[in-house]
């Protein structure tokens, strides 16, 4: 019920902010289309870039370090749980434990570290030519957008790659004849 409410929020969110933005910001001048410049004060303006940069980057890096935080916090606890169930010194459920900290702590870096390179230039380059610092060129807004779009195309390979839960949901999915055929090919890579 929660993730179906978080959908329907996210997706009507979405549509009333952009056509709030594009109903009140654009204009017709000789027939050329003018999208998010008519802006009734300088001041709506620069709120709106700030506000803008705040909801969706700031607070965005901030939702991944905490939900990542409070991952590590369950997988910690779970940890002292179990080495409560197991013999007196260091265990296998201990360094299974240690190494699925390290292994969520590595992929919180990655992602959020990967977010930041992608999503922080266009996030930057808006500002700039919000504060009139720079102009808007059309290739460079291309490129920084197509760099930010590749986070998200590349999210679900990186989760793929990094994060071993995933990875074994993956794993599960793929029939056994395919398991067994693909274990064979990089056995027989390995040994040459």
């Amino acid at each position: 019920m929660v993730i179906r409410s978080v959908v329907a929020f996210t997706w009507v969110a979405g549509t009333i902010y952009s056509m709030t933005l594009g109903f009140s910001t654009n204009a017709v001048n000789d027939g050329v289309c003018y999208s998010n410049v008519v802006w009734k004060s300088q001041v709506a303006w620069l709120v709106h870039s700030i506000w803008y940069f705040i909801s969706f980057f700031v607070i965005v890096l901030f939702i991944f370090t905490f939900c990542y935080w409070r991952i590590l916090v369950v997988v910690r606890r779970q940890a002292s749980v179990m080495a409560g169930h197991s013999a007196p010194g260091p265990s296998a459920v201990q360094t299974h434990s240690n190494q699925i900290q390290i292994n969520v702590i590595k992929t919180m870096t990655f992602i959020s570290a990967f977010y930041v390179v992608t999503w922080m230039p266009l996030n930057a380059y808006f500002m700039l030519i919000d504060f009139n610092l720079v102009s808007y060129v059309e290739g460079v807004f291309s490129i920084l957008t197509f760099v930010s779009s590749f986070y998200i195309s590349a999210n679900p390979f990186i989760y793929a790659v990094k994060f071993d839960p995933v990875r074994q949901v993956l794993a599960s999915l793929i029939p056994n004849s395919i398991n067994v055929s693909m274990s064979n090919i990089w056995v027989t890579r390995c040994r040459r």
